[in-house]
């Protein structure tokens, strides 16, 4: 299959289709006259490509996921990532919780709300140092 029929069952520009050839995330089987040849299973390739995207990963962590050498993916990136997906999951239900209820709160006004005043609170620390935390200022 040529790079334009890739491109076009994926969705993706060929332009992309070569970056991700540089970046050693896909692999043509040849060329036909100018055109980048590849098998089928490069579209298994894209699509994981795609839905590791999805989930947060890097290109590069994709690229560490296709380096063994039997072809699996290691399971355990793939429960980090979970796990990371989870806390993520849960902060983000705090934060649709509060909203739901800033909106829905009877008291005359937020400020007098304790349940509104808690969440103020709790978004009001930092985060912990390492991943996603803003640099101090």
């Amino acid at each position: 299959m040529d790079i334009g029929e890739v491109a076009k069952l994926s969705g993706l520009p060929a332009s992309t289709l070569r970056f991700y050839e540089q970046k050693g995330l896909i692999r043509s089987s040849g060329r036909h006259g100018l055109r980048r040849q590849f098998n089928e299973q490069v579209l298994q390739q894209l699509a994981l490509i795609s839905l590791a995207c999805q989930v947060g990963f890097s290109l590069d962590d994709v690229g560490q996921m296709f380096q063994r050498a039997d072809g699996e993916i290691d399971r355990q990136l793939l429960r980090d990532k979970a796990a990371e997906l989870n806390g993520q999951i849960r902060r983000l239900t705090r934060m649709r919780d509060g909203l739901l209820h800033a909106a829905e709160c009877q008291a005359p006004s937020h400020f007098e709300c304790p349940n509104f005043l808690r969440i103020l609170k709790l978004a009001g620390r930092r985060p912990r140092a390492g991943k996603n935390s803003a640099p101090s200022t």
